[in-house]
């Protein structure tokens, strides 16, 4: 039972089909609400739930509302070899929860105490991004500058701050352009970082781009490439790592599924 306003407007979303009609009638294909779930995802959806979300080895914040993070939360089958809460981080939500008074008095504070917790909680995790909600971008939260200060107290840790606010698009593709240029920026811009590991590259590395293991697709996909020959250095980002995302750039060939999601990195 809806109220009545909701109610008109579901009416024309919900119908009976009856025999000997071509269609029921039912409206589809309507301009999303910002906000509003039911219909399709926004910018915040494509990028904390498809491109940043799978990869498994960073832990990625939901900063904002706690609504938003339920939302994207363990919706998709994201397969991921790994120890939950160890070293992979996937199916574990994780949400500043915004309140009234973060509104008014703006949340960096607390996006500085999340942080914290994340690195007490789970001091093997390889990297945070922080997936910024509606609200962070209303009220003109410099989510970047809490960045670039607590990845220096960490010692030089990968904290990315993506600026996938819903409002700036109410399709998920949007979002998907957002992560790819979050990771062109504050990925690929500070991979020469010291300590990391020397990447030896072969004349036969390929990267398996958009590709979100679904149910375990882009295993298969591995198993196929690897067995004609050819080294995956990166899946993009389905059991991907933040070390094959940094060392994509070094790939032979980009093998592109997903077009939608992944092309502008593919083009960078």
């Amino acid at each position: 039972v809806y109220p009545e306003k909701t109610a008109k407007r579901r009416a024309k979303h919900l119908n009976v089909h009856q025999a000997g009609k071509s269609d029921c009638g039912v409206k589809s294909n309507i301009k999303s609400i910002p906000g509003v779930m039911t219909i399709r995802g926004c910018a915040y959806a494509g990028s904390k739930g498809v491109v940043w979300g799978p990869i498994k080895d960073m832990v990625h914040i939901s900063h904002g509302p706690v609504g938003c993070g339920q939302y994207s939360w363990g919706s998709r089958r994201n397969y991921y070899v790994g120890t939950t809460g160890i070293d992979s981080f996937v199916t574990l939500q994780f949400t500043s929860d915004f309140q009234e008074k973060d509104i008014v008095f703006g949340g960096d504070k607390k996006l500085d105490k999340i942080l914290d917790e994340i690195q007490e909680l789970f001091p093997l995790n390889n990297g945070i991004t922080i997936q910024s909600e509606c609200p962070v971008g209303l009220i003109g939260d410099d989510i970047e500058a809490v960045s670039r200060a607590k990845s220096k107290e960490y010692g030089g840790k990968t904290i990315v701050p993506v600026r996938c606010e819903g409002f700036r698009g109410v399709s998920q593709s949007l979002g998907h352009h957002i992560a790819n240029d979050a990771v062109r920026d504050w990925i690929f811009g500070h991979i020469e970082a010291e300590g990391k590991p020397k990447f030896e590259p072969t004349p036969y590395d390929v990267a398996i781009i958009g590709d979100y293991n679904i149910g375990g697709d882009a295993w298969s996909s591995r198993i196929l490439l690897e067995e004609m020959g050819l080294r995956v250095i990166a899946q993009w980002s389905g059991d991907g790592s933040l070390a094959e995302l940094e060392a994509t750039p070094k790939a032979k060939l980009n093998i592109l599924h997903c077009y939608r999601s992944m092309n502008y990195i593919s083009r960078h």
